[in-house]
């Protein structure tokens, strides 16, 4: 089967767990532009380490330096471009696409993957990707099964399988940068979304992880994705346990085989977020968001009844010093729960809080099931022949690779040496990670059991640097490109309705009945856009002067229709490599990062640029149904509060595009007339706009 499963890798440790439970692939960050910045990450020896390690196995190390890059920080980007392929990285995630073009023109032995936080989620975007470098995408998270079908033939395909949901589209999410002030894009994401919130709805008033979506587990629907003709199966978790890691390397490999039943219950217990969500490709299903349980679950393993009036749990479960139980009561966590003494059919639990009759036990920490998972050393088959004659020098041979002694062979006067003799020395591998099988062609020739040691030593050596070469990349100059500045200034509204202004950026609450468009107005394209959205919107782009577009894909689709194109926010330009690339790229226009102070955003002014100056700021785009698709019973309004445990209140906003869909705006507004603006406990920078260039205005 010609696939990957890709696992991550947050530390040194974990590293070598996952290329050991058979990952063909492994991704990592860096101490720097990784979009997990809390995780331990790895300096350039721990890389150089573990990419040995993984290409003497025949794996692959893929380094995410995925977050957004400042002005001020392109040269360390380079830089660190430069090491990651140096000490061995097979490929390069980044974010970035500008910067991923200008990395392959100057160094095209570098291959580059384009992170899901590109938002990659059509053949457009795809288009853009492949022309500008890219051998392959992550795609969207929302992708749906058809749109990856056909991306797929267009460049090569990541998928997530398994993991963590981030609630937001990828690369959207703005919400732990506004309310506080850590940016996800710059791999600080403190999760906002994990936290309860109430909704002014029926049936949505009492606090819940209203945002907090289930992990990922897409099982033998995994079928369904080689299919589709995804390459690459990835298991997201840099943060996660090594023991979880390989639980989910191992029950990813089981599902492409057809027999992931058996190993769903060693994941579960290692790490299980809601009881699993087969996510948004197969469209969203019941259990999508994990409303009343944010954290680990595990699996169920009994129910408590009681005994003596102390709680037991009825149960098969085989117990041992460690393990560790949750409780569960309608579906809500209740507390945490330990082993007490043992009884028949089943055991007593001490606990924290006070268990009902019937309350589900789970096991979150299972010893027995993580030690054999973290069981087990892997190693590389390989075949080699040793060649062995007289008057000739000898010969190991092992595939492509051929080494040859130096010394000339004689032929043994007494007591040549066997053939199992030579088989059995070169069976040893000197510590490395081989299971060699050995064949040996000889006349009977004579050498010192010290030569041939030496000779086994010397094959495995040079093996292992053909395996893992040493790789240089030249030192070259990113020359900073020349950005003249703005000469006039305009405004530009984003507004449902029409407004007055140089530019209108029209928002529709409902894409299936647009008006007409007329100059200076621009259709708002959110940055979920996949062939069915386009056989609503498309007929109509003609009476629109332009699009205002979310995602890199509104590149190829301006140029499709022959019209303008308004870089949005989305695109998330934050240095001036970025703003050359899109100005290049054919946008009149273009909307710098809202996550960039004004300082940094007047360093970026030029003709065309635009910054966002006042009104609401979207901090996330939802593509599912918060309520969970309860259509019969939906009120349908068009906005909602969504408001926190501090009493914070976020709009929500609805619109609908071949369906519902929605989004959050942060709980203050930029402020009028542009000056800064006062979000709780910090000062926002971007509520001005750039010296002597233009604003964006977001009527929403």
């Amino acid at each position: 089967m010609n696939c990957e499963i890709l696992a991550p890798a947050g530390d040194e440790q974990t590293a070598y767990t996952a290329l050991n439970a058979g990952a063909d692939a492994i991704y990592l960050g860096l101490t720097r532009f990784s979009a997990r910045e809390s995780a331990a990450n790895f300096d350039g020896d721990a890389l150089s380490r573990v990419t040995r390690y993984a290409h003497l196995l025949g794996a692959k190390v893929y380094v995410a330096l995925n977050t957004l890059v400042k002005d001020s920080e392109t040269d360390a980007f380079f830089a660190a471009v430069r090491e990651a392929w140096e000490r061995g990285a097979d490929a390069i995630l980044m974010q970035d696409i500008f910067l991923g073009k200008l990395v392959k023109e100057k160094y095209p032995e570098v291959v580059l993957h384009l992170s899901t936080q590109g938002g990659c989620c059509n053949v457009y975007g795809a288009e853009v990707a492949k022309d500008y470098g890219f051998s392959r995408v992550v795609l969207a998270r929302e992708t749906p099964i058809a749109e990856i079908g056909r991306i797929s033939k267009v460049i090569e395909t990541e998928v997530f399988v398994q993991g963590a949901l981030c609630t937001c589209f990828s690369g959207q999410c703005y919400m732990s940068s506004f309310a506080g002030n850590n940016s996800g894009n710059r791999g600080r994401c403190k999760q906002p979304c994990r936290k309860k919130y109430t909704i002014d709805r029926a049936g949505f008033e009492e606090p819940a992880y209203a945002l907090s979506t289930s992990d990922l587990c897409v099982g033998e629907r995994i079928g369904e994705l080689v299919s589709a003709s995804v390459f690459s199966f990835k298991i997201e978790g840099r943060m996660r346990r090594p023991e979880y890691v390989a639980a989910a390397v191992r029950y990813v490999r089981s599902c492409l085989g057809g027999e992931g039943t058996a190993a769903l219950s060693d994941l579960k217990r290692a790490y299980n977020r809601g009881n699993y969500t087969e996510g948004l490709a197969f469209g969203q299903k019941k259990g999508f968001l994990s409303r009343k349980t944010q954290g680990h679950i595990g699996e169920e393993v009994g129910t408590i009844s009681f005994r003596m009036g102390k709680p037991f749990c009825i149960s098969t479960f085989v117990l041992r010093q460690g393990d560790g139980f949750k409780i569960l009561r309608e579906g809500a966590e209740v507390c945490g729960a330990a082993f007490s003494e043992q009884g028949a059919g089943g055991f007593f639990l001490r606990a924290g809080a006070r268990l009902l009759q019937g309350d589900i036990v789970c096991v979150t920490t299972d010893t027995a099931a993580s030690e054999r998972i973290l069981l087990g050393e892997r190693r590389r088959k390989i075949s080699l022949t040793v060649k062995m004659y007289a008057g000739k020098q000898p010969e190991i041979v092992c595939g492509a690779f051929v080494s040859v002694g130096g010394e000339t062979l004689e032929r043994a006067r007494s007591a040549p040496l066997g053939a199992e003799q030579i088989a059995e020395c070169f069976r040893k591998t000197d510590g490395l990670p081989f299971f060699p099988e050995v064949r040996v062609e000889t006349d009977g020739v004579f050498l010192p059991k010290s030569v041939l040691n030496a000779l086994r030593r010397d094959f495995y050596e040079a093996y292992a640097r053909f395996l893992d070469p040493v790789r240089t990349l030249p030192p070259k100059t990113f020359e900073e490109p020349h950005l003249p500045p703005a000469e006039r200034g305009r405004t530009a509204v984003i507004s449902e309705q029409r407004e007055d202004a140089d530019i209108l950026i029209l928002k529709p609450r409902d894409y299936a009945s647009l008006p007409e468009g007329g100059k200076g107005v621009y259709l708002y394209l959110p940055p979920l856009f996949t062939g069915e959205d386009e056989a609503l919107v498309g007929p109509a782009l003609g009476r629109f002067e332009g699009i205002y577009c979310e995602g890199y894909y509104g590149i190829t689709l301006a140029k499709k229709y022959g019209v303008k194109l308004f870089a949005g926010t989305g695109f998330n330009l934050t240095n001036r490599f970025a703003v050359r690339g899109v100005l290049d790229a054919g946008a009149e226009y273009f909307a710098l990062s809202k996550e960039i102070s004004a300082e940094e955003q007047r360093a970026l002014c030029t003709e065309g640029a635009f910054a966002l100056s006042d009104g609401a700021v979207k901090v996330m785009d939802l593509c599912y149904c918060p309520f969970e698709k309860s259509c019969k019973t939906c009120d349908k309004r068009e906005r909602y509060t969504l408001k926190d445990e501090d009493g914070r209140k976020f709009p929500l906003r609805r619109y609908r595009m071949n369906g519902c869909r929605f989004e959050v705006y942060n709980c203050a507004p930029l402020s009028d007339g542009g000056g800064a603006a006062r979000l709780f406990d910090r000062t926002l920078t971007v509520g001005g706009p750039p010296t002597r260039g233009h604003a964006v205005r977001s009527m929403l």
